[in-house]
């Protein structure tokens, strides 16, 4: 479970550009959760996961990990039981290291350094199992350079490598956004096969409005640092994209736009 407790985030204060992105924000996330959060730019979604992660500080609040306060817990820590995926397929992966470099990297994360081997010749059968699971030839590409994969192939290892150690959430921040239709629709389908076989507390944000839909058993929407939509199981089940345009168009006459 991870609890956001009376969240306070400011950018640039004391000074006249000064911005309150989030006021005494709340939020509870179930252990089991499949959670997509939609909103317009500069709601808060991206800022949300950075403050669950640590990549930025809060001014104020909690964040609650289970029974653990990890607010003042460093990123690089967070990382062993977090795994993320990012927009930007480059992110994530080291691109001059080949796919067995990449993967012996994620497989060892939190653990010691030593002059021990990073992988030997069991896990590298293991990783090639992995990769065919995938169906996209990497299994007969281990000493190829990450850099020289397509988008698409660069953002499944980024998935895999994201589960390869036991993580309890995972956090998928537009991991298809930068991605064509048909990729995105491969990584979406793996990205449901795994976080029900890993069973995997999970927030994605998108701006794909049938993929939230479709995706996860809870919605939010935000606006401006709230949650302005909340709904659950049956009733997410009920929200048609109809809906959620709706609400946007709302948003938007309210705004003058």
């Amino acid at each position: 479970m991870i609890k956001l407790e009376n969240i306070n985030k400011y950018y640039n204060p004391g000074t006249v550009n000064e911005m309150c992105l989030f006021r005494d924000f709340n939020l509870t996330v179930q252990e089991g959760e499949f959670i997509s959060v939609v909103g317009s730019n500069g709601s808060g979604k991206t800022s949300m996961l950075n403050i669950i992660c640590g990549s930025i500080p809060i001014d104020s609040g909690r964040i609650v990990i289970g029974q653990e306060d990890i607010t003042y817990m460093p990123e690089h820590k967070r990382q062993r039981r977090i795994g993320r995926v990012y927009q930007n397929p480059a992110m994530g992966t080291c691109p001059t290291m080949t796919i067995l470099e990449n993967m012996s990297l994620a497989d060892n994360k939190g653990k010691s350094f030593n002059l021990s081997r990073g992988t030997d010749k069991k896990r590298r059968t293991n990783y090639r199992e992995i990769l065919q699971s995938l169906n996209l030839g990497l299994e007969d590409k281990l000493e190829v350079p990450v850099g020289s994969l397509s988008g698409g192939q660069r953002q499944a290892l980024s998935l895999m490598m994201a589960t390869m150690t036991p993580i309890e959430f995972l956090i998928l921040d537009e991991h298809t956004a930068a991605l064509d239709p048909k990729t995105a629709e491969l990584i979406m389908q793996l990205t449901g096969q795994v976080v029900r076989e890993k069973k995997l507390t999970t927030i994605m944000v998108t701006h794909n409005l049938r993929y939230a839909v479709e995706y996860g058993n809870r919605l939010l929407m935000m606006h401006q640092g709230e949650v302005i939509i909340d709904k659950a199981d049956e009733e997410k089940n009920a929200i048609a994209i109809e809906d959620i345009l709706d609400k946007f168009n709302q948003i938007s006459i309210e705004c003058g736009n």
